[in-house]
């Protein structure tokens, strides 16, 4: 009975507690219910003042874009471009004087360089002319030259295409022609002929074969002396054939080939001073006039057809770039191509370099000559007398006596339509044939 009263006891203890328990959750969780309602109206409230500020925010920028005149999105672009414009106008004078610091140094630079590969470089300038003076070893030779009723002069005069005039200095036969070629065909047929002392219209053909013959071999020689000078190689043969013409060739009064070799030292110069290819410089400085070669062959640019010739026989594009833009034909793209134009106007510019004039005589002879060469049946034709005649020899089996009459005045009337000159010119048409047979 003790031990069940104990264990009453002990319930009516737990049952106390457990009551107790209860009450303290109870009152807990009102506790808790009371916070999460003082919680809610709080994040109400605060729901409330955040709605207050937008509406507070939205009035008073309305208010400014009223008394601004800009709404929000117009100010914001407004401050953005006025930041840009300050950025910009800042930016824009420190670029400028840093350009205009970077040219001074630039244009320093580049003077020194010019002036050292000039002074490293330097040459006589000689301005060929246009006619050539041999001296006579005695009266008795000017008439043997001048032969029985004028044909051996004639004969030489025809077969060269020069003008010859032995009466105008004493002791002096004077060969004239704008071309510098057949000047010294004549020249060394009429050297051979004086040494020889026979001088008849077949040895005169003979000579003049043996001295054309004698100028290719030159022609050769020189363009080969001129890339050893200059000193450089893989220059296709014909390439240097065309080159070697140059030393016949002038422009301006100024002789090419001489042009050319000077040039392309001072090309190689520049080229090294500035870390560019030499070979490429020097190679297309060198040939940046190939073409003048032939442009009496050639319509054309010299500077176009001098690339086309490079291209034609394997030059590198490098090198046909270089040459076709040194007159700015096309634009220069690679730092050897401007080298080439700027050395090129370098050696023009210096005083006495080249002679406008005798240019402009050359270029109105050789336009004389291809008006007759432009007509059929044509073999030659050469501008003599200062252009005061144009001498035209026809292929007989195509010109007929009656048609050769036509064809001068034909030619004359294309002269007077497209050519302004003083004076009169003569247009000499020669009609040629020849019997030959041989007795065995």
């Amino acid at each position: 009975q003790q031990e069940e009263e104990a264990r009453r006891k002990d319930w009516r203890q737990t049952e106390k507690r457990l009551s107790e328990r209860e009450t303290s959750l109870d009152n807990r969780f009102d506790q808790l219910e009371k916070r999460s309602e003082k919680l809610t109206n709080k994040e109400r409230e605060i729901d409330d003042l955040k709605l207050e500020i937008h509406q507070i925010r939205d009035k008073q920028q309305e208010k400014l874009e009223k008394i601004a005149g800009l709404t929000k999105l117009d100010a914001k672009d407004k401050l953005i471009k006025m930041t840009e414009k300050d950025i910009k106008d800042d930016l824009v004078g420190l670029i400028t004087k840093e350009q205009k610091e970077l040219r001074r140094d630039i244009d320093e630079t580049a003077q020194a360089l010019l002036v050292t590969a000039m002074e490293r470089m330097s040459s006589e300038v000689t301005a060929d002319r246009t006619v050539t003076a041999l001296k006579l070893p005695d009266d008795e030779m000017k008439g043997r030259i001048i032969g029985k009723e004028g044909r051996n002069i004639q004969a030489l005069q025809r077969a060269t295409g020069v003008d010859i005039m032995v009466d105008d200095t004493p002791g002096m036969v004077v060969l004239s022609s704008f071309d510098p070629i057949r000047r010294q065909v004549a020249r060394y047929a009429l050297e051979r002929l004086m040494k020889d002392g026979r001088i008849n219209p077949s040895s005169i053909e003979d000579a003049v074969a043996k001295a054309e013959r004698e100028i290719e071999k030159e022609v050769v020689r020189a363009g080969e002396d001129a890339a050893r000078e200059v000193g450089v190689i893989g220059i296709p043969h014909e390439i240097l054939h065309l080159l070697g013409e140059l030393k016949f060739r002038t422009s301006y009064g100024q002789n090419v080939l001489l042009h050319s070799i000077e040039m392309a030292h001072m090309a190689g110069m520049i080229a090294e001073e500035i870390g560019a290819d030499v070979r490429v410089a020097k190679t297309a400085t060198l040939l940046h006039d190939v073409g003048k070669a032939v442009t009496h062959k050639i319509e054309g640019k010299h500077a176009e057809i001098g690339a086309e010739l490079a291209k034609k026989y394997g030059l590198s594009d490098q090198i046909t770039h270089a040459i076709a833009a040194h007159h700015n034909d096309i634009e220069p793209t690679t730092v050897e191509a401007i080298i080439v134009k700027i050395v090129d106007a370098i050696s023009a510019a210096r005083p006495g370099a080249r002679n406008i004039s005798a240019e402009n005589f050359a270029e109105r002879m050789k336009e004389l000559e291809n008006i007759a060469t432009g007509f059929n049946g044509i073999d030659k034709a050469y501008a003599i007398s200062a252009g005061r005649e144009i001498r035209v020899i026809v292929e007989p089996k195509q010109i007929d006596d009656l048609t050769a009459l036509k064809l001068a005045r034909d030619i004359a009337e294309k002269i007077e339509a497209t050519m302004s000159y003083p004076g009169v010119i003569k247009v000499n048409v020669i009609r040629e044939t020849r019997a030959i047979e041989y007795a065995k």
